[in-house]
């Protein structure tokens, strides 16, 4: 399996984590939950057969999505297949950056998943052609840059500079994520000078989710980060470190995000801390 990424330039690397690109995926599993970090994602599929998000607790129930998609921020798991072989391209937003290119608030997508040609009309796939005629995998990530950069140009707010807004949700993503459970969502707003109203509608239309459930996946994923550094587990330490006041709120926050409770979680978890393995029965 070749595995390619690749950080753009600025200005887009405010808004774009990284770009990335797989051909020939190889993996044990046919399914696998999807966990949320907060973040939008670009996928365009360089392969024909369409993809399946399946029901969470239901993998009889499916949608399918061909060619390209942008999954939108997620307040919990999602359950896709694994297809043998695979290949795409795609871009990791930042938490907020998405909204500067998709041309609608970012909680109109939240907890969806969207085929580009909704979004973006019938012209998305010529992205996807350009970029099944690039020769190489380092050829598609340039090409999938430029593109993104076009689009980012061709958007009122990509035209625009550092807002007051933009500078309040900047600060407040940083806060969010050094200390996901703050004194109160109400004590932040007033930080940034703002109404709790104001703050979270604000926060909500950049970000997607509101600043409590975006501070609850900060938290998860700073587990997930110990989880993957120790070799030793011991979850009342993890729990304690990370701000869970009691096990059972742990517990309960865990599975909502993971779809497993913490134990069955280390029998099936990889390498990377968002992709999880499962079997039929979950």
């Amino acid at each position: 399996m070749l595995f390619l990424r690749h950080v753009p330039g600025p200005p887009l690397n405010e808004f774009v984590d990284h770009l990335w690109y797989f051909e020939g995926l190889e993996m044990s599993h046919q399914v696998e939950n999807v966990m949320p970090d907060g973040t939008f994602e670009l996928i365009i599929d360089l392969r024909e057969e369409p993809r399946k998000l399946f029901q969470r607790g239901d993998l009889s129930r499916h949608r399918s999505f061909r060619r390209g998609w942008i999954s939108g921020v997620h307040s919990s798991y999602i359950v896709i297949d694994v297809l043998q072989g695979a290949s795409m391209a795609g871009a990791h937003f930042r938490p907020g950056g998405a909204a500067m290119f998709l041309g609608c608030p970012a909680d109109a997508l939240a907890d969806e998943v969207v085929e580009l040609d909704a979004m973006w009309g019938t012209g998305a796939w010529t992205w996807r052609e350009r970029l099944l005629e690039a020769r190489d995998g380092r050829t598609k990530l340039d090409l999938l840059e430029a593109l993104l950069s076009e689009r980012f140009r061709a958007t009122e707010a990509g035209r625009q500079r550092r807002t007051q807004s933009s500078r309040r949700l900047k600060h407040a993503l940083e806060r969010l994520e050094k200390d996901p459970a703050p004194a109160g969502i109400g004590a932040l707003a007033a930080e940034l000078g703002v109404s709790h109203k104001h703050f979270i509608a604000e926060f909500r239309r950049s970000v997607g989710l509101t600043p409590k459930v975006y501070g609850r996946i900060c938290r998860f994923q700073e587990v997930l980060r110990r989880i993957h550094q120790q070799k030793a587990m011991e979850w009342a330490g993890v729990a304690c470190a990370c701000g869970y006041f009691d096990q059972a709120h742990f517990v309960r926050d865990f599975k909502e995000f993971s779809g497993l409770n913490p134990s069955k979680f280390l029998r099936h978890t990889l390498g990377d801390p968002r992709f999880l393995p499962v079997d039929d029965g979950g």
